[in-house]
């Protein structure tokens, strides 16, 4: 008996996802299907459109409904928590195929703004670290509310009157940062600063260390490095980005 209901749900289930592909288990009548088709799919999409504003308004309505209805029926979610299924959306765009249908840039925008969603309610914990420490001769500890992030597309700028084909020669270095009123703000950074932001995610240096790196990989002069990338740090740590040295 229960092996029994088991595949009349998974039945039902398939049904919903992918009416076209899928017959309903017999006994349901229309009316009553098609409630829960509109119900399951209107909730989906109703929850992306909410994190996605702009992916939708650039598709247009009908190729943004496409989408989703794609995804509802093709992806196989890894959670059955609503608040991350727009985690799943964005890996489902990462790994769909390249079937030409979609916009080249459309991953990484999605991810672009998917980001924010992920900063407001990440729950981090700061490692023990000392605010007021030497930056330059401790080792400067980035916050876990701060992301440095590097993107092919410019999707800063994409929209409904800008979708560019051919993506620019230098990528769109970005901050994204949850400050202390928790609100994420993101700000358009050099490519020396976001190598900066990069190698203090993976390296435990100095911060002198840090700067004679990227001198020696830039071909910039030490002197001016040292000068200018303190002055850096220093601006980082008032902002909340560096949040001191660690301990």
């Amino acid at each position: 008996m229960h092996e029994v209901l088991r595949e009349q749900q998974f039945v039902l289930a398939r049904h919903l996802r992918d009416p076209d592909a899928n017959p309903p288990p017999p006994g349901l009548g229309e009316r009553r299907l098609r409630i829960y088709r509109e119900l399951f799919f209107n909730a989906i999409e109703s929850l992306l459109a909410g994190g996605f504003p702009v992916i939708r308004e650039t598709l247009g309505e009908a190729s943004w409904k496409a989408l989703v209805r794609a995804f509802y029926s093709g992806h196989r979610s890894r959670t059955p928590l609503f608040p991350q299924i727009a985690k799943e959306f964005v890996d489902y765009l990462e790994h769909r195929d390249a079937d030409g249908d979609l916009p080249a840039w459309l991953p990484e925008l999605a991810h672009y703004e998917w980001i924010e969603q992920k900063l407001f309610t990440i729950d981090a914990q700061v490692a023990a670290h000392d605010p007021e420490g030497d930056l330059m001769d401790g080792v400067p500890l980035l916050s876990p509310l701060a992301l440095p992030l590097a993107y092919r597309w410019p999707v800063t700028d994409i929209g409904p009157g800008y979708m560019p084909s051919v993506a620019p020669d230098t990528p769109t270095t970005l901050l994204v940062h949850r400050d202390s009123e928790h609100q994420v703000r993101f700000a358009r950074i050099a490519p020396l600063v976001y190598a900066l932001l990069v190698s203090l995610q993976a390296n435990a240096w100095t911060g002198r260390e840090h700067l004679a790196a990227l001198a020696a990989q830039s071909g910039a002069d030490a002197a001016s490095m040292f000068e200018e990338g303190r002055a850096l740090l220093q601006a980082l740590r008032a902002q909340g980005v560096v949040v001191g040295t660690v301990a």
